[in-house]
């Protein structure tokens, strides 16, 4: 019997708080001496609301701070929680060898965030930008009952053994790009996760190998509305 976790599965589940809210602002959970995960969390928070929450994965080589500026302004304005995890390597695992300790850091650090925060599961995204990107589709369709949308900017490939549940994709690709060419990545995964029935929103920009902020603002929107 081999062990989910190999074909990218998480076990975690939704439970109730048990440890008191964080203040606003960047925090790190505490998950590891060096490349530890960040939380942002806006201010103004409803208590009594879940919080839709954000994962937002780096790309190759990046870390958590190159990706929350994108992010953080659309938290504080919307109310929601994003998560950037940090790579355990200078990428993700699946793209240099299969699922291993970026799934299990992730589940810690999606456990740590629901131990403060009580989470809208039908506004829980996963999303990244080029390999981070490709890590989003794969674990994000991988675990589409846990996810509820799936969100990459410039992604390259996925690596899905096995699919769960139905989240909302969203993918945006350069028509310039000039690392990971928009025929066999943008179009190419947009194509297949339609026709496995998949509900995909697809927009091509004019641009390069980039996070581009009105790119930013209309995948906010998908994953809010």
């Amino acid at each position: 019997m081999f062990d989910p976790s190999l074909f990218g599965r998480l076990s975690f589940t939704h439970a109730e708080p048990t440890q008191g809210r964080l203040p606003p602002g960047r925090h790190s959970l505490g998950l590891a001496d060096e490349r530890d995960a960040v939380l942002f969390v806006p201010s103004g928070l409803d208590d009594a609301a879940p919080v839709p929450l954000f994962v937002m994965f780096h790309g190759a080589g990046g870390f958590p701070e190159k990706v929350l500026p994108f992010i953080e302004e659309h938290a504080q304005q919307n109310r929601f929680l994003v998560l950037a995890p940090h790579s355990t390597y200078p990428t993700w695992d699946i793209v240099i060898g299969g699922n291993g300790p970026d799934l299990e850091r992730l589940h810690q650090a999606l456990t740590a965030v629901t131990s403060r925060y009580r989470i809208d599961p039908a506004r829980l995204a996963f999303a990244g930008f080029s390999d981070g990107a490709s890590y989003a589709l794969s674990i994000g369709v991988t675990n589409g009952d846990i996810a509820s949308h799936v969100i990459a900017f410039s992604g390259g490939f996925m690596s899905v053994f096995t699919q769960e549940g139905t989240p909302k994709v969203f993918i945006a690709h350069g028509l310039a790009d000039e690392q990971l060419p928009i025929e066999t990545s943008g179009r190419a995964n947009a194509g297949r996760l339609r026709s496995a029935g998949y509900d995909v929103q697809y927009i091509e920009f004019n641009g390069l190998h980039v996070i581009h902020p009105p790119i930013v603002s209309m995948a906010i929107e998908f994953f809010l509305k």
